[in-house]
């Protein structure tokens, strides 16, 4: 073939057989076309959740409530003890025995028998808080006991008894004992929460502590003003107000740092009972403040503040349920994590790489 023949086929050579960028242009624009997807949905494999929720009932909620109550009523009996308030001693340490009592059989019938509860108190590890949790309930239960036992022996003893003799030293004991265990006590169950997978009570495990505490401190004060003169309720009336703003300032903590894992809170029947418990409360504290010295006022809000505390329980309570049964509370956190490691560990990272790493969530959690 001439050389002229050679020069007329080039560009038909060159047309059938295009340049080898041009495939890969099409690669490329076939890549960015399949990122045009549908907003991740979050499902779990056969509709299964990511978290197992707590096999837990109503009996929980109660325990928590009512250890709150005994832990306060607690401190207040110390604290009636130590300035020479007798009945409000006597009736905050009858109060801190019967809800014990309550809080003790709402775990007994959680474990399903007692045998369950008695062998825990056989090693104490203290990495577990149920573990600790269970010795705290112990030593507080023996003193709280001793301490009820010794108004029950006033009223019933004669005067002129042996026991009457020592009756004094043993009551302090028992005061001083009580009330060194009341605020671990009070604590430890928010521990117990936070220390599980649930997405909501571990993501919250800085704050809860507090609002627990501020919430046994208000109902302990709530139940003093029901059951005792308010001449002499003055440092009850102080502590439940006291309590209920520590509650309040650190559950809006939560509000403003939970993010997402802190939405349940505010949604379904878990939102409707923390939004009860902040009326209740509320209300409480006005009606203390107003007519705190007014025995109807006082037993008003006293009632306010244990109901406003019992609602917190159940909804915080019923919000750790609901976050573990909806998967995208454990997958979209953990996202974010993963894309604030990778942001910080590898600085030249952009913000909009952090993102790309969000959208890649899988749709079905396999």
């Amino acid at each position: 073939m001439s050389d002229s023949e050679a020069t007329q086929n080039a560009p038909v050579e060159a047309a059938s057989h295009p340049p080898a960028t041009q495939p890969r242009e099409r690669r490329r624009r076939r890549r960015r076309d399949d990122l045009m997807v549908p907003d991740a949905t979050f499902a779990s494999y056969y509709g299964r959740s990511v978290v197992k929720p707590a096999p837990w009932d109503y009996k929980i909620p109660t325990y928590l409530y009512a250890g709150g109550l005994a832990a306060g009523s607690a401190l207040v009996a110390a604290g009636a003890e130590l300035t020479g308030r007798t009945e409000l001693q006597r009736n905050a340490r009858l109060t801190a025995l019967a809800s014990l009592g309550v809080s003790t059989a709402a775990l007994v019938g959680d474990l399903g028998k007692p045998s369950r509860f008695l062998n825990m108190l056989r090693v104490i590890k203290l990495t577990s808080p149920m573990s600790v949790g269970s010795w705290i309930l112990a030593g507080f239960g023996a003193f709280t006991g001793t301490a009820a036992a010794c108004e029950v022996a006033k009223i019933v003893l004669p005067q002129d008894s042996r026991i009457n003799v020592a009756l004094p030293v043993v009551s302090r004991g028992a005061s001083l004992g009580s009330g060194f265990f009341a605020p671990p006590l009070a604590a430890y169950t928010a521990v117990l929460l936070s220390n599980t997978a649930t997405p909501t009570w571990h993501g919250i495990y800085k704050e809860l502590p507090f609002v627990f505490v501020g919430s046994a401190m208000g109902a302990a004060g709530g139940a003093a003003m029901i059951t005792t003169n308010p001449a002499i309720t003055g440092p009850a009336r102080r502590m439940a107000i006291g309590g209920s703003a520590l509650e309040l300032a650190a559950f809006s903590l939560i509000n403003r740092n939970a993010g997402l894992i802190g939405e349940p809170l505010h949604t379904g029947r878990a939102g409707r009972l923390v939004s009860a418990s902040k009326a209740l409360t509320l209300a409480g504290m006005g009606l203390t403040l107003v007519g705190g010295r007014w025995r109807p006022a006082a037993v008003l809000a006293g009632l306010a503040f244990n109901a406003g505390s019992a609602a917190l329980r159940f909804g915080v309570f019923h919000a750790g349920i609901e976050s573990a049964k909806d998967p995208k509370y454990t997958v979209i956190p953990q996202k974010e994590r993963v894309a604030a490691r990778e942001s910080t560990s590898r600085p030249g990272r952009t913000a909009q790489h952090a993102a790309t790493v969000m959208r890649s969530a899988p749709t079905e959690l396999t």
